[in-house]
């Protein structure tokens, strides 16, 4: 049996993850998790895995469930904050580590979990886009495993499998197109903020979902991808696929294009990830090819969603840039969902961050936070 820390329980892949857990109980234990302040949904994870540790990042959700587990004598040591997730990151009995935590709160737990050797499957964006090259560094000294959880990361993976890397030609990343696919900008630049929740294919967290209505989140996983596949900006591709069936291919150096085809359920690639390199019993609905009819392809709009041409603008940058723009877009983002700003001025805040803070300065932890509180700060004074 192998031993779980799950970092972000309560949200989307989270919750997700405890279902592949629950199905392989006899394979995972539950041996460790956190949630952000969603107190009561991790009480009822509690009452299901009994896991050893649980951790709380706001204070009053920590309360609450500390002193559920003291009055119902509950075997779980409740932690609270930062030092309580790097604790249950680098476990001696914790054989991986599944990253599903929301923005930059995951690249310390993560960054100290590959220190301590922990196999990681990584479903945070953040942590790659931020600070990849650290990562990969720290991944490759430790001799430790990264394994995309990501819908579309988790498909190029899967069709690397059993081919040599210096073959690959190129990556094809999809896109769905969001669920303003085919209108114009000036058209959503005051869309509430309940449309753009509404995703026509995946069931996100709200920050995710956002991300993908402005394409931000697809330039997010080209940086990433880069990171994880070695490959160069130039040879990645985006490709607008809305039927969402092929969640990327590998085009080699003969011409050949391999793809990942499945119904639209992150438990694949969570199961993948978690059992690599063997695949376990079906947890998601299979395809029947003759009932989609038809897969179509499309060339993404990045004048009337300029967010991904942006981001890998930024990422082709490298060093902080990265992070500026995934702190910028993350502000951008909350200001956005509490109705601070419109849909429109995300992507020109972003811009005016990236302009405003350019930097060559060297990539490391302490630069890339410090660089984070700056740009959030500023958009925080400017636009509240």
């Amino acid at each position: 049996m192998r031993n779980i820390t799950l970092l972000g329980a309560t949200g989307s892949i989270g919750t997700q993850t405890l279902d592949v857990i629950r199905r392989q109980n006899e394979e995972f234990k539950l041996f460790a998790v956190s949630a952000n302040k969603n107190w009561d949904k991790l009480i009822e994870i509690i009452e299901e895995f009994s896991p050893k540790f649980a951790v709380l990042m706001e204070e009053n959700a920590y309360k609450k469930v500390s002193n559920y587990c003291r009055m119902y004598n509950k075997n779980t040591e409740v932690l609270l904050g930062m030092n309580g997730l790097i604790d249950i990151s680098t476990l001696e009995d914790v054989d991986i580590v599944v990253t599903a935590v929301v923005g930059m709160i995951g690249i310390k737990p993560t960054l100290e979990a590959i220190n301590h050797g922990k196999d990681i499957a990584l479903a945070n964006k953040e942590t790659l886009v931020v600070a990849g090259e650290i990562i990969m560094e720290a991944a490759k000294k430790n001799n430790v495993r990264i394994l995309p959880v990501d819908s579309e990361h988790g498909a190029i993976f899967q069709c690397l499998q059993g081919n040599n890397i210096k073959d690959v030609d190129k990556i094809i990343l999809t896109a769905s197109g969001g669920p303003f696919r085919g209108r114009k900008f000036n058209d959503i630049a005051n869309i509430p903020v309940e449309e753009a929740l509404n995703h026509p294919k995946w069931n996100m967290g709200s920050k995710i979902s956002i991300d993908s209505a402005t394409l931000m989140n697809k330039g997010l996983e080209v940086i990433e991808a880069h990171w994880l596949f070695n490959q160069c900006y130039e040879d990645i591709q985006v490709v607008v696929h809305p039927q969402s069936i092929i969640h990327s291919a590998v085009q080699y150096k003969d011409g050949s294009i391999i793809a990942q085809m499945a119904s639209a359920d992150m438990r694949l690639p969570i199961q993948y990830a978690l059992n690599f390199p063997y695949r376990k019993q079906c947890v998601i609905n299979k395809i029947d090819l003759t009932e989609i009819g038809k897969l179509t392809f499309e060339k993404p709009d990045m004048e009337n969603f300029p967010c991904l041409g942006i981001a890998i603008a930024a990422g082709k940058q490298g060093g902080l840039m990265p992070g500026i723009l995934n702190s910028a877009n993350e502000t951008a983002v909350s200001l956005y969902l509490n109705n601070k700003i419109n849909f429109g001025q995300i992507s020109y805040i972003v811009k005016e961050c990236l302009d405003k803070f350019f930097s060559s300065a060297e990539v490391n932890l302490d630069n890339i936070l410090d660089m984070q509180s700056k740009v959030t700060d500023y958009i925080i004074k400017k636009y509240k």
